[in-house]
């Protein structure tokens, strides 16, 4: 799964990182960035195509956790923050989203968690991120639904998962969809099910190390989040 991200660069740098985007109402984030322990419910910028006539990409700002537009007042339960590649087109809850309204969800990086015991209790907790520290784009869709109090429209969206690679393997059963740059468009375009990129990133591309157990509260929002700590028994803690 992923159910946590990190954004080191500012808005404008991730606009101009992903500069095929128009900015759109990005500056609707104002400050918020760096993340540096982003967790679901919060608003991220991410890059959608809303009318498929036309090639214009654009960045938008969106909650992470997807309600479905016919959802009232936002649901009422947590909102999924992944979808399983396995039933994106099937699933009740994505099809529709995922035949229309899919997205790009930038990052510099995110975390996992290893079990280190049956009771899933002990866990180790790991940084991802690209070998080269550039930006990349996790597969998303996105939905609107509509505000019960003031009307307003309310984009929310969330994470396509995969089997892991070879490195994600070693300590988890799923990854997030990562899509090759020049991939970007054609998930953003209008076919309906553009499955075959829903599959494993290259492990050669990525790299990983662990982290310390402060960022199992996202309340820790600080840089040193992701700093590499040494393994042993110390590192080990209860969730």
């Amino acid at each position: 799964m992923c159910g946590r991200v990190f954004v080191k660069s500012t808005i404008p740098d991730m606009v101009r990182r992903f500069e095929f985007a128009h900015p759109g109402d990005i500056e609707r984030l104002g400050n918020g960035f760096p993340i540096w322990n982003g967790a679901p419910s919060l608003t991220y910028p991410i890059i959608s195509r809303e009318e498929l006539s036309t090639s214009m990409a654009g960045f938008v700002s969106a909650k992470w956790g997807l309600v479905p537009g016919w959802a009232r007042d936002g649901g009422g339960r947590p909102p999924p923050v992944n979808a399983r590649y396995e039933t994106i087109a099937s699933n009740g809850m994505f099809r529709k989203a995922y035949a229309a309204r899919r997205c790009l969800v930038p990052v510099d990086g995110y975390f996992e968690w290893q079990k280190l015991d049956p009771s899933g209790k002990k866990k180790q907790a790991y940084a991802i991120a690209m070998k080269d520290d550039d930006p990349f784009a996790m597969a998303g869709i996105w939905e609107e639904y509509a505000d019960k109090a003031t009307g307003e429209l309310i984009r929310t969206f969330a994470v396509a998962t995969c089997e892991p690679n070879t490195l994600m393997a070693t300590i988890h059963d799923r990854m997030p969809v990562i899509l090759a740059p020049a991939d970007y468009m054609r998930w953003l375009g209008p076919e309906t099910d553009p499955r075959d990129l829903m599959k494993p990133y290259p492990s050669d591309l990525m790299k990983m190390w662990p982290i310390d157990s402060k960022v199992g509260k996202p309340s820790n929002n600080t840089p040193d989040i992701i700093d590499e700590i040494g393994l042993g028994p110390t590192d080990l803690f209860d969730v």
